[in-house]
């Protein structure tokens, strides 16, 4: 090997070693979906058409989004209206993954009449990055309006005491603390996301959030919805949680193991 090659052998590894480092944001940016939030809910509701569930009260629902309360032991807490409907939550919520960006801070937008303004409004007019997040089919769940309210910018964690106060909904939420515990059968899936959203995005995950979720990831394994809502999410949008399809191989090894040690 000459100078020359070895010199561009070099220069080839420097730049693998570049992509390597780019967030997953900068292809993530550029899938085929090409959605916005708009966009990306009319896809989750076709998405979700054989499986209509919602994510943290396990209700049912009709074609045009109204809550089953009866299958789930749903009543609302206080917001009845919007108890009625489900709404397309962000596991990671908007404000988690935009309040730091300039759009959210500083009045960079105007509206028609020239006034200027700033927030999660502006962030979707101008940032092609924050559209991506807002707009990332693998953070969407379909959630009852109100605990989606409730919910609101929240982070999750666990709560003293189990108060129920939507009827039968594993479902608790701290004002005070401004803090939301979810039901055991959802805490991997919330892991998982967070879990993407910081390696696709660079989300920044608190330390006692990480302790947090890697229980949960532990404790709630991939199951066979999730790994078929991946897929479709895949399908459409042109990539996968890489968390997600890393358990789903684990557990099919892991059946296949049992599955030779029962012989």
């Amino acid at each position: 090997m000459n100078d020359r090659d070895v010199i561009f052998s070099k220069k080839i590894l420097v730049l693998f070693g570049l992509l390597a480092l780019l967030p997953l944001s900068a292809f993530a940016a550029g899938n085929e979906s090409g959605n916005s939030f708009r966009q990306a809910k009319k896809k989750m509701v076709k998405l979700y058409a054989d499986n209509r569930t919602t994510f943290y009260a396990g209700c049912s629902y009709g074609k045009k989004g109204h809550v089953k309360a009866g299958s789930c032991g749903y009543k609302p807490r206080k917001n009845k209206k919007r108890g009625k409907k489900i709404e397309w939550e962000h596991v990671v919520p908007a404000w988690a993954f935009g309040h730091a960006r300039q759009c959210w801070q500083n009045k960079v937008c105007t509206t028609s009449k020239g006034k200027a303004y700033k927030g999660r409004r502006c962030c979707g007019k101008t940032d092609t990055i924050f559209r991506a997040m807002e707009s990332d089919m693998h953070n969407l769940v379909p959630a009852i309006g109100e605990l989606n309210g409730d919910r609101s910018n929240y982070s999750f964690g666990m709560i003293s005491g189990e108060p129920r106060s939507y009827g039968r909904v594993d479902f608790e939420v701290d004002f005070k603390q401004r803090t939301a515990e979810p039901a055991d059968n959802v805490r991997g899936d919330i892991a998982r996301t967070y879990y993407y959203m910081q390696k696709v995005y660079g989300l920044k995950i608190s330390k006692k959030q990480q302790r947090l979720f890697a229980s949960w990831d532990r404790q709630d394994p991939v199951d066979e919805w999730e790994v078929q809502r991946n897929q479709r999410i895949m399908a459409i949008q042109g990539n996968s949680n890489p968390f997600v399809d890393s358990l789903s191989a684990r557990v099919k090894r892991q059946g296949a193991n049992n599955s030779t040690h029962s012989h």
